[in-house]
């Protein structure tokens, strides 16, 4: 099996399209943490005086009419049909401070956990595609009857393949993530605020990242169970983009409750440890009025985690199932 996966290892790293797919996954990062850079740019002066005078003029619109807002406020509040907020809540004006005006500063703890869950997307995507094109580029060929004749037990064939193509991708997806998080370390402490990362922000953030790895070895694993299954690269992908836009989508928009037995909502569940997602949830006011209202929900982080790991054990063994009782022709 080890000898096996050592030569699938060999014939993945000399595919062209693995080559172009990794080169497209460098590219993307590189472009990444230029838009990094670009958003990271403090003001300039001119921007930051613009800012400073809005603050000022803002600022003395509070001293002058802050008692008299509060007064009309609490007017307005009596008025309310219930249910309704408390007073406070409404009828809170804090005062302007500064540091509220203008752009703020790019916070490094802040932005990098956004950052490595959107190259989580990415990452995937690559990896299911060139796994698809792995597998599937061998039945459209007809090479996969040929290795058989050297090869014939099909399941370790199969396991080697997917070990490979799953192997194949975690140096890959352990450089980019490794590429953005230092980049974007370097580039926000040039230009914003690395003033609060500490050992748990570093460590939390190696957790995203390693959890980011394992589902793009899954990813790659997946393509190729879907190009065994489909015969096509082709196909796999149109599958997918089908997926994405009908279940993800339109299925999402219409059934929000359903949400949790999405893949996407799961994968960032189990890449972020938890997700939220949001629901509408209507009700009869005591006044017969009918009000909705957005209610963000939580989908846990064990939720995700065996949400894909049951996906991805059904899928091998109907994949492995196809592929020990079909026909190669």
């Amino acid at each position: 099996m080890i000898r096996l996966t050592k030569v699938e290892l060999r014939r993945l790293t000399a595919r062209r399209l693995t080559l172009i797919g990794v080169a497209g996954l460098f590219l993307i990062t590189a472009l990444l943490l230029v838009a990094t850079w670009f958003d990271a740019q403090p003001l300039s002066a001119a921007e930051q005086q613009q800012a400073e005078r809005q603050f000022q003029l803002a600022h003395k619109d509070w001293v002058d009419h802050a008692a008299e807002n509060r007064a009309q406020c609490e007017a307005d509040w009596k008025t309310q049909p219930d249910p309704k907020p408390t007073v406070d809540d409404m009828c809170s004006y804090p005062e302007p401070k500064l540091e509220d005006y203008g752009k703020p500063p790019t916070v490094f703890a802040q932005i990098m956990p956004d950052l490595l869950q959107g190259s989580s997307y990415f990452l995937a995507f690559a990896a299911f595609l060139i796994g698809a094109s792995f597998l599937g580029a061998e039945f459209s060929s007809g090479a996969i009857g040929n290795w058989l004749t050297f090869e014939p037990r099909r399941l370790r064939v199969y396991g080697s393949k997917l070990l490979a193509a799953a192997t194949g991708f975690v140096p890959i997806a352990a450089v980019v993530l490794a590429i953005v998080l230092l980049g974007t370390f370097l580039i926000v402490d040039h230009l914003g605020d690395t003033a609060g990362t500490t050992s748990k922000t570093w460590g939390d953030l190696s957790a995203i990242g390693g959890r980011a790895v394992l589902t793009t070895a899954l990813a790659a694993a997946l393509g190729c169970i879907v190009g065994l299954l489909l015969r096509h690269t082709a196909a796999a992908i149109g599958l997918v983009m089908a997926y994405l836009v009908l279940a993800e989508g339109v299925f999402a928009a219409f059934l929000e409750k359903a949400q949790p037995w999405l893949v996407k909502v799961n994968f960032d569940a189990f890449v972020r440890h938890d997700a939220q997602y949001y629901v509408t949830e209507c009700k009869t006011g005591n006044d017969g009025s009918y009000v909705c209202d957005y209610v963000q929900k939580t989908l846990t982080f064990e939720h995700g985690a065996w949400y894909l790991a049951i996906l991805a054990v059904l899928a091998i063994l109907l994949g492995g199932w196809v592929f020990h009782r079909r026909d190669i022709n």
